[in-house]
């Protein structure tokens, strides 16, 4: 366990530079884990290294990887058409 103190919202939203509404949705979805608070009915007391830890290592659903190889066979060549037209025989 850190031996760092545990601190209210409002000293975690500012060391984070974010709202305190932007903790708590953090909180309801899961970034902060609750092994990085306390809760006291409705007080919550945060130790902010071990918060900082777990939100640099949670990946964000919302990015995808993107595939940085891509076979050229997969990609449609265009085609040109050729039209042999005859003026005096396609008439």
């Amino acid at each position: 366990m850190s031996e760092a103190p545990y601190v209210p919202v409002e000293e975690l939203a500012k060391q984070l530079t974010v709202s305190i509404s932007c903790i708590r949705g953090w909180i309801r979805q899961g970034k902060v884990p609750k092994h990085t608070y306390i809760k006291v009915g409705n007080t919550y007391r945060f130790n902010i290294p071990m918060v900082i830890a777990a939100l640099t290592k949670i990946p964000d659903p919302e990015v995808k990887p993107v595939d940085a190889v891509v076979e050229v066979s997969s990609i449609p060549v265009p085609v040109q058409l050729e039209l042999n037209f005859n003026p005096d025989h396609d008439l």
